[in-house]
């Protein structure tokens, strides 16, 4: 299975510059109202090719699709003119360089180094686990459990935090502010999708949610991308209640697609003190919650 958008047929270039041109008032980049009514909101390909000094022509082509390999100055220029983010300026030249090739088969079990596991196990103080760059999780302490949700009792293909966070309705309960999560996860994986464009995985997954949720369908339609950056979150948690953390993500030099995501609390905060009343409950003999024992977990055998 190819990823790509069925409307498209896999004109992600063409796709990402149409929304960002449709995001754009005219007003936004100094141009004057000419009067004339607009069939579509946003620029028009005259005027983006006015800002970028590009032709119409090859505006269209571009969006068209019968253009794919673009210099950096014109990339430069599209980008400015559409005023793209960081994020989503990386993203467009990643799209741009997409070249065809044989579909990325589906990987082998990913592997955590022990070394790794052994730090996980060591954290008792801190919810941590081991992602890859799909958001599957791979590893994860005690703690990272009793906050987010027993990863040994689900299948390995359904520990994927972005698959949770649409997919199941007690793990979405969780966010205090659900639609900017679930948004910030479609976002997370439209740049993955980008920079890896025949993986199987991520096509399958994004065609799941896609006949699933509306909400995805929606989100994933709108082209928003987004790459690692600190992270503030709020959980409703069924034993502590309100409890805001941050996020921390780290790579991990030795595989490069794995990062190891922490969360922490402010020093002296009440979420401090709910975390820590939330580690000491989940470490009582017979807590399931917390104790997730499976040969993923680092405390499996």
């Amino acid at each position: 299975m190819e990823l790509q958008d069925n409307a498209s047929g896999g004109n992600e270039l063409g796709d990402f510059l149409r929304s960002r041109r449709a995001a754009l008032a005219p007003h936004q980049v100094g141009l004057p109202d000419d009067g004339r009514p607009r069939r579509v909101p946003g620029l028009r390909r005259e005027e983006l090719a006015q800002l970028a000094h590009v032709s119409i022509d090859y505006v269209v082509r571009l969006e068209q699709g019968r253009t794919r390999r673009v210099s950096r100055p014109v990339l430069d220029a599209l980008a400015d003119a559409l005023r793209l983010a960081a994020d989503e300026r990386a993203y467009l030249f990643t799209v741009a360089d997409v070249t065809p090739g044989a579909p990325t088969p589906g990987p082998g079990r990913p592997q955590v180094d022990p070394r790794l596991r052994q730090m996980l196990a060591a954290m008792h103080d801190i919810p941590a686990m081991v992602l890859n760059r799909r958001m599957d999780v791979l590893a994860w302490n005690r703690g990272a459990a009793a906050l987010l949700t027993d990863f040994g009792a689900l299948a390995p293909a359904e520990r994927n935090l972005i698959r949770l966070t649409f997919l199941d309705d007690t793990y979405r309960a969780l966010y205090a502010d659900w639609p900017r999560a679930a948004r910030e996860c479609v976002a997370v994986l439209r740049m993955e999708a980008g920079r890896h464009p025949r993986d199987q995985v991520i096509a399958a997954l994004i065609g799941e949610l896609s006949m699933r949720d509306p909400d995805f369908r929606t989100w994933w339609a709108s082209h928003r991308v987004r790459g690692p950056r600190q992270l503030t979150k709020t959980y409703l948690h069924p034993v502590v209640g309100s409890i805001t953390l941050d996020v921390q993500q780290f790579s991990v030099d030795t595989q490069p697609d794995q990062q190891l995501v922490a969360y922490t609390a402010p020093p002296d905060s009440p979420s401090q003190e709910a975390l820590r009343f939330l580690l000491q409950w989940a470490a009582r003999p017979g807590r399931a919650n917390g104790r997730p024992a499976t040969h993923d977990s680092p405390h499996g055998k």
